[in-house]
């Protein structure tokens, strides 16, 4: 049997111990978890105005709450198959991505790739409050967005087109065999998750928004630095997820590797990090969009 795996001080390790008593949640995937994640931080950050829209085009069965309806788009890929490529952006096997070269479907149509996504549902959702009334269905659009700026900002959403982003290179984290892509989706996560924050998602969610006052206070700034006031910087976001795509979840990866302590301990930050800064920047999209006196504010500070 292996030796158990030796453990670094996890972070915040003072509040995941106050907080270890509440009822554990297992993590599913990036895909669901990791995005209601993204979008508990993002409600915290809602100006009063963007939260009353938020709260008004919700669909009852979202409780009131963003979150709950985050992993929305991945329920619906079987019922709105042209929504398949919004999830992701693929580069010709190089570390940048180029709009009019990558944001593209099979068909070759423009646009169809997270980043056009973004910007396509924040220019629906800036018909909010016309008159007449917006002819698009802004429930969706709102659920949409929510769900493509947490794809955008997994490193693998902007991956290699040759090998899917991941997804058609084979590997064992530790023992389980996987592809690369679903190491960064769900086996990250979910490690990071039991060993850290008792399989609480929510004890996770408190530790990563302690750490945007605290530890990364000094980039919150920088995440949110968006010059283009009326659209969103989803370009800038793929830019950073290739970047990362090379400089870790690809890095010395093989066929048939088994992916270890030396490859979590070092990656695990940048899915924390990443998760983190799609809260902030969807909450400074939302917060332009519905809150007039925010609009002009460059860049929208966390308080």
């Amino acid at each position: 049997m292996a030796a158990p795996r030796p453990r670094p001080q996890p972070l915040l390790l003072l509040l995941v111990s106050l907080l270890a008593a509440s009822a554990p949640r297992r993590a599913d995937a990036w895909g669901k978890e990791g995005h209601i994640m993204v979008c508990k931080i993002a409600e915290k950050y809602l100006s009063e105005e963007a939260a009353a829209a938020v709260q008004d085009l919700l669909p009852e069965s979202a409780g009131g709450e963003l979150s709950t309806m985050c992993p929305w788009a991945d329920t619906m890929r079987f019922r709105y198959h042209w929504a398949s490529p919004l999830h992701y952006a693929n580069t010709p096997n190089v570390c940048n991505f180029n709009f009019s070269r990558d944001c593209h479907n099979s068909r070759g149509e423009q646009g169809m790739c997270v980043v056009g996504a973004i910007n396509n549902y924040t220019d629906q959702l800036y018909t909010y409050g016309d008159s007449p009334k917006s002819s698009y269905n802004l429930t969706e659009s709102l659920m949409f967005l929510a769900h493509f700026v947490g794809d955008v900002h997994q490193p693998l959403h902007v991956g290699y087109e040759e090998d899917e982003g991941g997804n058609t290179i084979m590997v064992h984290w530790y023992r389980r065999k996987a592809n690369l892509h679903h190491v960064w989706d769900v086996s990250i996560i979910d490690t990071v998750m039991k060993d850290f924050y008792n399989k609480s998602m929510d004890t996770m969610v408190d530790a990563l928004q302690t750490n945007l006052t605290e530890g990364w206070s000094d980039d919150v700034g920088h995440w949110e630095n968006c010059a283009n006031k009326k659209a969103t910087c989803a370009n800038d976001y793929a830019i950073e997820s290739i970047n990362l795509s090379c400089n870790y979840a690809y890095k010395d990866v093989v066929q048939n590797i088994t992916l270890g302590d030396d490859y979590y301990f070092t990656r695990y930050p940048v899915v924390e990090k990443r998760l983190a800064q799609a809260g902030v920047r969807l909450a400074l999209i939302l917060n332009r969009i519905f809150d007039k006196k925010k609009a002009d504010t460059t860049p929208l500070y966390i308080q």
